[in-house]
């Protein structure tokens, strides 16, 4: 107590040295001038950062993601790598550029000569986290396949490609086929999406995306009976690729004016990318794609029923009635009418008071026209075809599913069936007495993790 009473009674000085061991103030050892910061040295530093930061970034290695089955295909690593490269060239000549300018400010700078060379730093350090954000989009995406989603996503993977194989063997005109192929990844958060191929994105600084991402939530990985979100977000990507993303709505327009009002004829338009892709998932993988689709837009009846005058998507009372319109120009109008009978019951007729009045009222010649133009419209994106006969879910296609269902319940092979069959047979197999969800889910993946 008493050592404790001498030091607060010393105050703040108690550990100072005593003072004859105190330097006076501008006393002390000779500084080098050397180690005193100038603005040369400032300029030296910043090449010296900015030529290492840039000598730092390097692409995405090959064998970074492993080489199990579900790993990116070397295709995707080198289309990303693409990009990388393209912007790391352009960053080399900034940095050469800006070592340049150092050099001639070391030598002497005038007044105000600093700035030139500040705006290449600032120009280099943006285009360095452009590359950085770039990087990280892709490791990021194809790191998940090491993980807990890997051998899922693969099998995403395959149903998108055999969804691309369909169409274009289907096509009456052989044409270059388009890769690498779609690549599938986890988002949580929100819906499934897509990222269509050459599409500019921010995330890329702007820079096209070299191949189609899928976006898919993990909730509908878990329940593979809901995935019908797949052919859909493929769609999108095939209207992108078989050029028709600016076509088709001229085509709408034509088949629709003097049939429908302006007002109507304006909605349908703004909607057919969302509509396309509906009904090439329809024509995809046939009723089962609108048992998915009721999953996804069955919700309460005032979110079901609101007219979004800007959205994309139709209205979802809107959306199953008019992939039951295809459904019954496909043969399965039994099929259709069950879904419909159901729908009506969860959302009355009343509901489509929300709509507006011009396209509430010419609704039913609107679903069928969309139909007749996206489906059954000779194009010569198609070689002539129609998409129909592009893409067709037959009744002998209902068989092959009901056999795979059954195959899917023992955990059997079901051979050669087209991967895009297995949504639908998942859905069979799921509503079959005393079957178990997890084990439908498990034996999807493994029918599609088979070689």
């Amino acid at each position: 107590m008493k050592a404790s009473s001498q030091n607060c009674a010393a105050g703040p000085n108690a550990f100072l040295p005593p003072p004859h061991r105190l330097v006076p103030p501008g006393a002390g050892p000779r500084r080098d001038p050397a180690l005193l910061y100038t603005p040369k040295w400032f300029v030296k530093r910043q090449v010296l950062n900015a030529e290492r930061y840039v000598e730092g970034l390097a692409p995405l290695g090959e064998k970074e993601f492993g080489s199990g089955s579900a790993a990116p295909s070397k295709a995707h690593i080198r289309s990303a790598n693409a990009l990388f490269i393209e912007l790391h060239k352009m960053l080399q000549q900034d940095v050469a550029q800006f070592s340049e300018a150092g050099a001639i400010l070391t030598k002497g700078a005038p007044p105000g000569s600093f700035a030139t060379f500040l705006k290449l730093k600032d120009k280099i350090y943006a285009q360095s986290k452009e590359a950085e954000r770039l990087l990280a989009l892709y490791r990021g995406i194809f790191q998940q396949r090491a993980g807990h989603f890997g051998s899922k996503l693969a099998a995403m993977d395959r149903i998108a490609l055999d969804c691309y194989q369909a169409v274009w063997l289907g096509l009456a005109r052989a044409r270059s086929v388009p890769a690498p192929a779609p690549f599938a990844y986890v988002e949580d958060g929100r819906g499934p999406a897509t990222y269509r191929r050459g599409v500019k994105l921010s995330k890329l600084g702007r820079r096209p995306n070299p191949f189609p991402l899928v976006k898919i939530p993990q909730h509908r990985l878990h329940n593979p009976w809901t995935l019908g979100a797949v052919p859909h977000e493929v769609a999108h990507n095939l209207q992108n690729d078989l050029g028709l993303w600016k076509v088709l709505p001229k085509r709408i327009r034509a088949a629709m004016v003097g049939k429908l009002p302006e007002e109507a004829l304006r909605i349908w338009v703004r909607l057919h990318k969302e509509t396309y892709a509906d009904l090439v998932g329809t024509l995809l993988i046939g009723p089962a794609y609108v048992t998915s689709l009721i999953d996804v837009v069955g919700k309460r009846p005032e979110a079901a029923a609101q007219f979004n005058p800007r959205g994309v998507h139709p209205t979802p009372i809107v959306r199953v009635p008019l992939n039951c319109a295809l459904l019954r120009r496909m043969g399965f109008t039994p099929e259709a009418d069950a879904f419909e009978s159901t729908w009506r019951k969860l959302y009355p007729d009343h509901l489509r008071a929300a709509l507006p009045k011009e396209y509430r009222r010419t609704l039913t010649e609107g679903m069928e026209i969309m139909v007749a133009v996206c489906c059954y419209t000779r194009e010569q994106a198609y070689g002539g075809r129609e998409l129909s006969q592009v893409i067709r879910f037959s009744h002998r296609d209902v068989g092959l599913v009901k056999e795979a269902a059954e195959r899917l319940l023992k955990g059997e092979n079901t051979g050669v069936l087209p991967e895009r069959f297995l949504i639908a047979a998942a859905q069979i197999a799921f509503r079959t007495k005393g079957a178990k969800p997890s084990q439908v889910a498990r034996n999807f993946y493994m029918a599609l993790g088979r070689s």
